[in-house]
């Protein structure tokens, strides 16, 4: 049954068809419009698969069980717990999380602006799309979207999403505004953790010359719609093989053993484009090669690395 719109609630003003992630206000000191956020992303189209009976070909049905009495559980019955201690935990209703407002659960309110270079890429997260969600907000919304042009400044400003508060940049794209969500420090891992393996040597000069120039050889422009997910598309073409009472099985070759080439001369054979018939340098080789001879192999790892004077 359509609602008539009221002075108390106000005509609904929807730039997608989606359901929105988040409704609210974004606010810049003093002005503000009613805005909504939509998901920049989609999963839709993924292959999806679900669990299945082999016996009976029907769906298995997951069932909330109590971990020590074994009794099931309706999932409307159960209440979100935070553990303390050990087997100790302080129980949450959905009502009294619900309970909990900030100011950004409802506004987004830009608090400063900073250089987009000055933002290091490895806290950027998820992308939103954020467009007026009332006709009546709409010329706040274009009049903070071209100052952010303007200034070519990216804004930051706070909003709760998903029971989280997090931390967001704004930025203007075509005639919305892109909006991302930004990781907290303590999301990130150190990363001397990942490196503190990797020796700090020098490369060959040489060969760093050679590699650039073949960074230059394969330059070009970003297009994301050249990128194609091959392994999604071998899945789809097993599933079509199964269901047309085919066997199925793998369609692509498994990869051939390496064999051990000189460093120095698979850059050369790249450069030269003769890349696609060399075989790669094995990464645990070549770290343990000096930078101005070696030789990399791939398999047996256990015998030792063969050396040879230039």
């Amino acid at each position: 049954m359509p609602v008539r719109a009221t002075a108390a609630t106000p005509p609904r003003f929807r730039f997608m068809a989606t359901r929105p992630s988040w409704e609210g206000h974004l606010r810049l000191s003093l002005v503000s419009c009613p805005v909504a956020l939509y998901n920049a992303s989609s999963r839709e189209g993924d292959v999806s698969f679900r669990l299945i009976n082999p016996t009976t070909g029907n769906r298995v049905r997951q069932l909330t069980v109590d971990a020590e009495t074994g009794t099931p559980v309706e999932r409307k019955e159960l209440v979100r717990g935070f553990e303390t201690s050990k087997d100790r935990y302080v129980l949450l209703t959905d009502e009294e999380i619900r309970s909990v407002r900030l100011e950004s659960t409802r506004t987004i309110d830009i608090e400063r602006f900073v250089k987009l270079e000055d933002i290091d890429r490895i806290w950027w997260e998820d992308p939103y799309y954020l467009a007026p969600a009332q006709k009546a907000g709409v010329e706040a919304f274009v009049v903070i979207r071209e100052a952010l042009r303007e200034s070519g400044r990216v804004a930051l400003g706070r909003l709760v999403l998903h029971t989280r508060e997090r931390l967001v940049a704004l930025e203007p794209r075509g005639r919305g505004i892109l909006v991302t969500t930004l990781r907290s420090h303590d999301e990130i891992r150190p990363e001397e953790e990942a490196f503190a393996a990797i020796p700090d040597r020098k490369a060959d000069a040489r060969m760093v010359e050679i590699a650039e120039q073949i960074i230059a050889q394969q330059h070009g422009a970003f297009d994301p719609s050249a990128f194609v997910d091959r392994y999604e598309d071998a899945l789809r073409d097993l599933i079509a093989r199964k269901d047309d009472g085919g066997d199925g099985g793998v369609t692509a070759p498994p990869p051939e053993p390496d064999n051990v080439i000189d460093l120095m001369e698979a850059l050369k054979r790249s450069l030269s484009g003769k890349a696609a018939k060399a075989k790669p340098v094995a990464a645990a080789a070549a770290a343990k090669a000096t930078p101005a001879r070696a030789k990399a192999k791939a398999a047996p790892a256990a015998k030792p690395v063969r050396r040879r004077s230039r």
